[in-house]
């Protein structure tokens, strides 16, 4: 059953102003030091975020959220093999719900060559008109254009780390070695001259130093008989649900093929994100806990100072649990005050980086990111709801945890003992 009297006593025990200097001090550095932490953890929590929906959205840019290739077992070249109907499996892949666009593509790996310069490279041949392909490539153009991507043209668009270790530009010869093997296993090679279209920039060294694009049709005249690097390139309409339509894909599509959503191709980057986050989380919210030792000592200080008054409520029939009450009360009010404080700082500097990082760099004279060594010059934030809550509720529980030993301390309190020498 409720009684006001804990409540009212541990409100009360908050609001006097007749506590000793010490003890208020530690009371305000207490409430401090849970906003600060709290305000700290929402906002590289939200940074993070954003960081990571960044990194989403470059290894997605010139990808698709889900492939479809030739499985294992059915892509190891032989003679015997039967060709898989590629087109059969873009109209099963259409129907299937939350399936945007279906696209074929090809993928051979060469040897981009110009003068003494040799780079290993991964040539993808695509076709311009389907949006699965060049819904990004456009936009990642930086010179050049797509539509001179014409099929029989003999025309590539490479990345920018590419053009500028190889010394390209716009209109340049290039030269790529496509490896093969021949029937009697003899390692051979197929050369063909094109000439550079353009050039793109995404800003992941993983695509800009690596991809090699070309119309579809003459990246599978390089490619070797019986090759098994070409497959279906599909958007869907969401790409944090393209696990659940990859497992629709599965289903619909023969044995024969094999699905891969990105979360599969780009698991070790997002598993580390992951990490680093929890980590980081961890170490910051020990900021939490050493400000809840602090609401220790202070109650433990406030005990000691209220031994009396403790024992005068005790005498007049005052429950141990109703002695406890009031001291949970005056930690919680704290903790919970403090809490309050570092959502709202928080949320305030989390949703307003943007601005703030301009400021600092002008008054200090520095910048964060500096554009000659990362590839983003501006921190992204991406505040989550449930990171919010999550913190707010690991907060509130350690400020919680931390008023039971003092409130246990004065519920043992023998009114006798207290009393003997007033």
């Amino acid at each position: 059953m409720f009684h006001p009297l804990p409540l009212y006593v541990g409100l009360r025990y908050v609001r006097a102003r007749s506590q000793k200097f010490f003890v208020s001090f530690i009371t305000w550095a207490s409430l401090a030091g849970v906003g600060v932490g709290v305000a700290a953890l929402i906002v590289i929590v939200s940074v993070m975020n954003g960081f990571e929906s960044e990194l989403r959205d470059r290894l997605l840019s010139l990808g698709a959220e889900i492939r479809v290739i030739a499985a294992a077992a059915h892509g190891a070249p032989s003679a015997r093999s039967a060709p898989l109907d590629w087109q059969d499996a873009a109209r099963r892949a259409r129907a299937v719900a939350g399936v945007v666009d279906v696209a074929p593509y090809a993928e051979l790996a060469a040897l981009a060559v110009r003068g003494p310069e040799m780079l290993p490279v991964v040539l993808r041949g695509i076709e311009p008109q389907q949006s699965a392909s060049v819904t990004e490539l456009g936009t990642s153009i930086i010179q050049g254009r797509l539509r001179d991507l014409v099929a029989g043209s003999g025309r590539v668009i490479v990345g920018e780390l590419i053009a500028e270790r190889l010394g390209l530009a716009v209109g340049d010869p290039l030269t790529l070695l496509v490896p093969t093997v021949s029937a009697d296993g003899t390692p051979q090679g197929k050369l063909r001259s094109f000439t550079v279209a353009g050039i793109f920039e995404v800003g992941l060294q993983e695509h800009d130093g690596t991809l090699v694009f070309t119309p579809l049709e003459d990246a599978r005249a390089l490619a070797p008989a019986n090759a098994s690097g070409q497959g279906l390139r599909i958007r869907v309409a969401d790409a944090l649900a393209a696990p659940a339509v990859a497992a629709r894909l599965r289903a619909a599509l023969p044995r024969v093929y094999e699905v891969r959503d990105w979360t599969e191709d780009n698991a070790s980057y997002f598993r580390a994100t992951r990490i680093e986050k929890t980590m980081m989380s961890l170490i910051l919210l020990l900021i939490v806990a050493v400000a809840a030792f602090n609401i220790v000592a202070m109650l433990v200080m406030v005990v000691t100072d209220k031994r009396t008054d403790i024992a005068i409520l005790r005498t007049f029939g005052a429950a141990p649990r109703r002695v406890m009450g009031i001291f949970i009360t005056q930690g919680l009010v704290i903790g919970w005050l403090g809490v309050a404080l570092g959502v709202a700082l928080g949320l305030t500097l989390a949703l307003n980086v943007e601005t703030i990082e301009p400021f600092l760099e002008r008054t200090f004279h520095f910048q964060i990111l500096d554009s000659e060594v990362y590839y983003s010059s501006a921190i992204p934030s991406e505040v989550h709801a449930a990171n919010v809550v999550a913190i707010a509720a690991a907060a509130l529980l350690l400020t919680a945890l931390a008023t039971v030993y003092p409130a246990l301390r004065a519920a043992r309190t023998a009114p006798a003992e207290a009393l003997r020498y007033e």
